[in-house]
C-alpha cells in the first residue's frame, strides 16, 4: 500500500519518467513493469547454480544462451501476432521483439554440463560450478 502511494508520488514529482513509460508500453516497445525482460530468478549452492526465466510464447530454437567464465548471457526474439488487413491493436501489453540478458554468477562454471530445460513457459538452466573454482578442504597436521 504504501509502496504504491510512494509511486504515485514519484510519477507526480517526475512526470517526463511517466510520460516516456507511457509511450514505451504503448509502442510495445517495453514490458508494463520496466524491468528488463524476460524476468529471471537465480538461486544458488554449494554445486549449482540455478536460473529460471519466463519466456512465454518462444520458441527453444530462438534462444540463445552462453556462458563465458562466470557470465552467462541469453538472447533470444519473441514474435508479435501477424495482424490481419483492417486489423489493430486496442491494446497491447504483451512484449515482442529480441531481446539479451547477462547475468554474473557467484562463480566459474562448468560449460560443458550446463544443462538447459523449457517447461510450461518457463526455462530453467542449471549450472554447475566448476571443479576448479570448488573450495578445496585443508587438513591440518600435527607436528
Amino acid at each position: 500500500m504504501l509502496l504504491s502511494e510512494l509511486e504515485r508520488i514519484g510519477r507526480f514529482l517526475d512526470p517526463w519518467r511517466e510520460f516516456e513509460r507511457i509511450n514505451r508500453v504503448r509502442s510495445g516497445m517495453a514490458p508494463l513493469s520496466g524491468c528488463e525482460f524476460p524476468p529471471i530468478n537465480l538461486w544458488v549452492s554449494a554445486e549449482n547454480t540455478v536460473v529460471t526465466i519466463e519466456i512465454p510464447g518462444m520458441e527453444p530454437d530462438s534462444i540463445d544462451i552462453q556462458v563465458v567464465g562466470s557470465t552467462l548471457t541469453i538472447k533470444g526474439a519473441r514474435k508479435a501476432f501477424d495482424l490481419k488487413a483492417g486489423e489493430a491493436y486496442h491494446r497491447r501489453e504483451r512484449w515482442a521483439g529480441q531481446f539479451t540478458r547477462a547475468v554474473e554468477l557467484p562463480y566459474e562454471v562448468d560449460p560443458g554440463k550446463v544443462d538447459a530445460r523449457v517447461s510450461k513457459g518457463v526455462l530453467t538452466v542449471m549450472l554447475p560450478r566448476a571443479a576448479a573454482d570448488m573450495p578445496k578442504k585443508i587438513t591440518v597436521k600435527t607436528v
